[in-house]
């Protein structure tokens, strides 16, 4: 990283603090998702976030995280593995509920339908979350240490997909196609994340919708033309 991004880096950590200290995050997010209210899990992920990043994410120990919390370090590892995982944890959630979502398909739906479907069904983000999420991100891009710790996470997503296309075309999961539909689901949704955070202007869905639809389509130049969509640019 030159010093010119750690400089960017370093910048946008600050303002999604500041965000979080004003209170654009809260717990009031767990009911919001659908999670009972008071859920020690979500507390500590709402903790362990604000503190990372007003202190550092090297700076701050999961005793801190969960002395905030009004817990004990032993409470922490029953709900996560490391400090690292408590960043990941919507994430991992959203894996499970994405194997659920492909389970409950009708089996004559297309493969691509049934995978943009499924997606935008499992999908939670609103507007308002966007403060948590950039900072969420910002942290992820700013420290090695959670760098490495992404591609597991995003290797579960994918395999999920992979797993549905397999079971769809009867081929094995780790085959070409099944793995061809898992890791370009994975990239048109991540650029559909990105795009989202800068503008924050409709849900994720929004977003979502439109980079599966144009995927599914093989991002033709009749589809793109004929299609009217909001401008997602």
């Amino acid at each position: 990283m030159t010093d010119i991004e750690g400089d960017r880096v370093t910048v946008a950590v600050a303002e999604s603090a500041a965000a979080l200290a004003a209170g654009s995050v809260s717990e009031s997010a767990a009911v919001r998702r659908g999670r009972p209210p008071g859920t020690s899990g979500r507390e500590l992920e709402v903790i362990a976030l604000r503190l990372f990043t007003e202190r550092g994410y090297e700076e701050t120990t999961v005793e801190d995280i969960a002395a905030a919390a009004g817990v004990s370090r032993r409470t922490f590892f029953r709900y996560f593995d490391s400090k690292a995982a408590v960043l990941w944890n919507e994430f991992d959630g959203e894996v499970q509920a994405l194997r659920a979502a492909f389970q409950s398909l009708p089996a004559q739906v297309e493969l691509m339908e049934g995978v943009r479907r499924a997606v935008v069904q499992v999908n939670h983000y609103r507007a308002g979350d966007v403060p948590e999420l950039r900072a969420r991100m910002n942290l992820i891009g700013a420290v090695p240490a959670l760098q490495a710790s992404a591609a597991p996470h995003y290797d579960a997503w994918e395999q999920v997909v992979a797993d549905y296309a397999g079971a769809w075309t009867g081929q094995p999961p780790d085959s070409l196609l099944p793995l061809a539909v898992g890791r370009t689901t994975l990239a048109a949704c991540r650029a559909a994340y990105e795009r989202w955070l800068v503008r924050a202007d409709a849900d994720l869905t929004v977003y979502l919708d439109a980079a599966l639809r144009a995927l599914g389509a093989g991002f033709t130049g009749e589809y793109l033309a004929g299609t009217p969509s909001p401008d997602l640019s």
